[in-house]
This record gives C-alpha cells, structure tokens and sequence, in this order.
C-alpha cells in the first residue's frame, strides 16, 4: 500500500433529471473543493519490494495479508461495490441535512464475502458460491432483499440443503465497473445451511452480503469514480454534495481533504492506509485533513508524521463534527435551504 492521490470531488459529480422535464438543483460549484483520497495497491516486483521496504510511508504486504482468502478478482468486485455503496448513503445523508426528499430501500442479496466454517462439504457456500453472487430465490421463492431472504432462512434448520437461483457479476473491461450479467444466465446452486457462529443453533447460508441499499431522491446524482474502489470517500462525497447545493464555500479559501466511511445517521467510520492518504494529503497542498474519530492513536500519529506541519488531521465522529471543524478552518456554515 503506497500513498495514492487527493482529487478534487467537484468535477467529479453530476446532476441530472430523474425524467424527461424533471427537476435539476440548482447548482452552487465551489471554488475550493474539498478532496477525498486514495492510497495505491499493486503487485510488486522484488525490486518493487525492496524499494518499498526502504520508503517509510509505503506498507509492502504478502498477499496473504493484502487479499486475506479472497482473490485479486474478488477483492476488486467488494471494492467497487462498497463504493457505489458509499456514493448512495453520501447522497441520501447529504439530502437529509439539506431537508430534500430522499428515500432508500432494500436493494438485491450481493455475496460480499464468503464465511466458511472450519472443514466445510462440498456444499458449504464458501465452496458453492462466488464474491459477487446475486441470490434471487430461495428453493423457487423470490428473495428480492435481504429482509426475504431472513424470512425464507428462519425456520431452517443446521445442515439442512437449500437450492438458491444466484446470477453472477462481472466486471466491464473498460469502466472497471460492475456489471449484472443477464439474468437469463442464472444458475441453480445446492448449499448446505451452517450454524450462525454468533448462535450455533440459528442456520445461515455463509457469507457476507452487501450494502446494496438504493437511495431514491428528487433528481440523479451521478459520481464519476471510474475504477475507484472502496467506501472511504464517503465522508468526502457528502460534504462535496452540500457545498454543491448550498451558496457559500464550507471549505473555505484552504485546501481540505477528507476520508472516512458515511453512515445513515451521520457517523463517520473508519479506513484503512490512513498513513499513506496523509502523505497524497501533503502532495496535494491541502491544509486540513478530516480523519475518522475510529483511528486508533497509532494511525493517527504516523498519519500526522507522514504529512508534517503543513497539515492539521482533526479527527471527526459524525458529519456535523466535520462541519464544526470546517467552520473553524475558516468555511461558511451550512446555510438553510428553502
């Protein structure tokens, strides 16, 4: 893991219509936008390695350590599909705040990852099904979110073999995006329930579903991510949003950067490669960094090391925290929309 980029959100968002004659906000684009941040994940050469062992702010991994027990392949569908994840949650807690209409609901049953118990059968999930597995039904019943397919699963019984309907996802080859493939290409799998590890008398499939969750709002927002992964810039993507749909600049005449995942109540929440996003931080200019409160001490220290005196990491729980911290960098404060 190596220090990566801090972009500008700004040109990256979009905002259209949701029909033909719809409505489009009114838009405010900032002079000074905040910026969210990458860190860099490559396979290494030795001598890749060997530099890297040499640079204090690069962090060479096995690829055990970096992937853990999924694939390249897996990892880079989980990435893609937390950001899109990250991007409708920015949306609709940026909305609230600003008081417009928005809604999420329950999207489809996405496989993020696969729990597999200690000598799993040859139908045990984690050897039957694969990261980014759509499950649509439930021996012939339809479980279009994951609430029906609880239901379905809550009078199963440990061991008992369940036939799901699952379509798989790929990956587009130009926009690095996931991509549905047609249901039509929808298979039949036999899985074995296992014990829940929480409650071994409760039976689960085993695996880890997705935030698929979809946020439907009064016009489209569209982030231009490319092959960006992850759900860090989520905290950056909703406070980009409300200086968008606001007069004034909350960021300021400075340079600001943030990072940190967003929940649906405003929390803000933890990443990773912290040490490596300080040091994209410094490249770029910026001024003040908005971390995650979660950090533990150790992160933040070799974070504020790695991007030195010129920039001050204020460490933030919930998005009004981080406005807090803007206004006193010298932002606008968040003006009520009529």
């Amino acid at each position: 893991m190596a220090p990566g980029e801090a972009n500008e959100v700004s040109p990256r968002i979009g905002f259209m219509p949701v029909a033909e004659g719809g409505v489009v906000p009114e838009r405010f684009v900032p002079d000074n936008s905040i910026r969210f941040v990458t860190a860099f994940g490559g396979r290494l050469s030795v001598l890749d390695a060997l530099m890297g062992w040499l640079d204090p702010h690069v962090d060479v991994q096995t690829y055990t350590e970096h992937f853990g027990k999924q694939t390249p392949s897996d990892s880079r569908r989980v990435g893609f599909q937390k950001m899109f994840g990250a991007k409708q949650v920015a949306e609709y807690v940026a909305m609230k705040k600003l008081g417009l209409d928005a809604t999420m609901k329950m999207g489809t049953v996405v496989v993020e990852d696969l729990v597999c118990e200690k000598k799993p059968t040859l139908l045990s999930a984690c050897k039957r099904l694969e990261v980014g597995d759509t499950i649509t039904h439930v021996n012939g019943v339809e479980t279009p979110t994951l609430d029906a397919l609880a239901t379905q699963l809550a009078s199963r019984t440990v061991g008992e073999t369940l036939t799901l309907t699952v379509i798989p996802y790929s990956i587009d080859s130009v926009t690095g995006q996931l991509v549905e493939t047609d249901p039509k290409s929808a298979v039949k799998k036999k899985v074995q329930l296992i014990a829940n590890p929480d409650n071994p008398e409760k039976a689960i499939i085993g695996f880890v579903p997705a935030d698929t969750r979809i946020v439907t709002l009064p016009f489209e927002v569209n982030f231009s991510t490319t092959d960006i992964g992850g759900p860090s810039a989520g905290l950056a993507f909703t406070l980009a949003l409300l200086d968008e749909l606001t007069k004034g600049n909350l960021m300021g005449s400075r340079g600001v950067a943030a990072t940190g995942t967003i929940n649906t109540d405003g929390s803000v929440g933890a990443i990773g490669a912290l040490e490596q996003k300080a040091v994209a931080v410094r490249d770029a200019g910026a001024s003040l960094f908005l971390v995650p409160a979660g950090q533990t001490d150790e992160e933040v220290a070799a974070a504020r090391k790695a991007a030195g005196s010129g920039v001050k990491i204020v460490q933030v729980a919930t998005l009004n925290e981080a406005l807090k911290a803007l206004r006193a960098h010298g932002g606008d404060p968040l003006p009520i929309r009529k």
